[in-house]
């Protein structure tokens, strides 16, 4: 025997896609609607024409009736009020798909500006979170022990996700695997590069206030990433600073080749642009 259908589960899970997916369907109804707008502004057009010929020749009639010479109405124009007042019925439809259609994609961006502010929140918080307990790891081991275990997780990364030939960058600026601790890509550089870049980003910061992650990546010659352009650091939060570790790596095509790793000792964030 069949169960029975839950209807209202059935709505329940609708609504949560529907709201999950809201806005690419608002933003699919705007463009939509625009090119309703389009057409009906299209269709509208011939009987509009039409509404002012009409009108157009009911004026002459007049003008001729109260003694006006027909050679003198040659090139006879309506008034501007006189159109508007003609025409603007046809373009009714055009005008309420227009503005349904503005609507959408307003709602649209309203939805992704509020998420985005989520997501900024909660990186927020985690970033604080995350270095309050780094401070305190810090303080309770001291700092080698605490550089120690940054390492060993380094090379559990490395070992994770190994630095295949095909996917190491060639930065033009040194020959040594390095591996950037926040994309996660592995390039080949050196200190002393890395070193001169960093003094150049912070020279930088010290005249703009920030700095995206994009600049630091153009200064060690790394292509941007996705959301590069949107981290980076702020004046109020300290000069960037990266600390070098040292691990090995052990894949086929690196078996035993040291890869200097990037830690950022001030995360970049992403409202780095804003000033205190």
């Amino acid at each position: 025997m069949m169960g029975k259908v839950n209807i209202g589960s059935i709505f329940r899970n609708f609504r949560r896609k529907a709201a999950k997916h809201s806005p690419a369907i608002l933003t699919g109804f705007g463009i939509a609607g625009m090119i309703t707008t389009t057409v009906l502004a299209v269709k509208a057009t011939p009987k509009a024409l039409s509404l002012l010929d009409e009108e157009r020749y009911r004026q002459k009639r007049e003008l001729v009736d109260e003694g006006v010479d027909v050679k003198d109405l040659e090139g006879f124009k309506l008034k501007p009020v006189d159109t508007v007042k003609v025409a603007w019925k046809c373009y009714i439809p055009a005008v309420v798909s227009g503005f349904a259609s503005t609507a959408c994609l307003i709602g649209a961006n309203s939805v992704h500006t509020r998420r985005n502010t989520a997501l900024l929140t909660a990186y927020n918080l985690v970033q604080t979170t995350f270095s309050e307990y780094k401070d305190k790891v810090v303080e309770e081991i001291g700092e080698k022990k605490e550089k120690t275990v940054r390492n060993k997780i380094n090379q559990e990364r490395i070992k994770n996700d190994p630095p295949v030939s095909k996917t190491v960058i060639v930065s033009g600026k040194g020959e040594q695997l390095c591996r950037d601790g926040v994309s996660g890509r592995y390039f080949y550089s050196d200190i002393d590069t890395i070193k001169r870049a960093i003094n150049a980003i912070n020279r930088e910061m010290t005249y703009e206030m920030y700095v995206s992650l994009s600049d630091f990546y153009d200064q060690i010659n790394l292509p941007h990433t996705d959301v590069s352009d949107y981290l980076g650091w702020n004046l109020d939060d300290g000069l960037v600073d990266i600390d070098f570790g040292t691990c090995l790596a052990d894949d086929e095509e690196h078996t035993g080749v040291p890869c200097i790793t990037l830690d950022y000792l001030v995360a970049p964030r992403y409202d780095y642009s804003k000033l205190m």
